[in-house]
């Protein structure tokens, strides 16, 4: 009996490491062609893709410290190919150099145009507090943008980490086959 039991273990064993290999070889080859999968609630889950198109409106980024790091504590983010050792943020860029962007809590407005599912949150999901990008008017600087996602009111973005560099885009993106 102990025997079969070593057997069944040595086999569950070997399955997990095939499954686990075959899980990294598909991201890897997602990964180098350009393929991105979305599984966060702040977009809609599926594959999204690199594109040069210099007007596509979603960026793949690396978040900045503090909030890299934030993000990482809180589990927002999973393991991936930042510097911090953790997966880039999928957004749309809502503003670029130039807008006006109000944040209130009711949201972000751009231009004067309230973005639905943007008001701020006091708690995560867990409970824990969320603290809110100091509430203004603000003008897009140069070589900055605000990202945001309408799509879901819970998405980690510049209501609570306000604009990013330009200099952080790794990637503009577009959906390629969402659900």
């Amino acid at each position: 009996m102990t025997v079969g039991l070593s057997d069944r273990a040595r086999r569950i064993r070997g399955a997990a490491l095939v499954t686990t290999g075959v899980v990294v070889a598909t991201f890897q080859l997602c990964g180098s062609l350009g393929l991105r999968i979305n599984t966060s609630p702040s977009l809609p889950m599926g594959l999204y893709i690199t594109t040069a198109d210099a007007g596509a409106n979603m960026v793949e980024f690396c978040p900045a410290e503090p909030f890299a790091t934030f993000a990482i504590v809180r589990g927002y983010r999973d393991p991936g190919i930042c510097r911090d050792g953790a997966a880039p943020l999928l957004k749309p860029i809502v503003a670029k150099s130039g807008d006006v962007v109000e944040l209130s809590a009711r949201g972000i407005s751009v231009n004067g145009a309230l973005l639905s599912n943007t008001a701020p949150l006091s708690k995560d999901t867990k409970g824990r507090p969320l603290e809110a990008w100091p509430f203004g008017r603000y003008v897009v600087a140069s070589e900055t943008v605000w990202v945001a996602s309408s799509y879901h009111p819970r998405s980690f973005d510049s209501r609570y980490f306000g604009p990013i560099s330009t200099t952080a885009i790794r990637n503009r993106v577009k959906a390629f086959l969402t659900l």
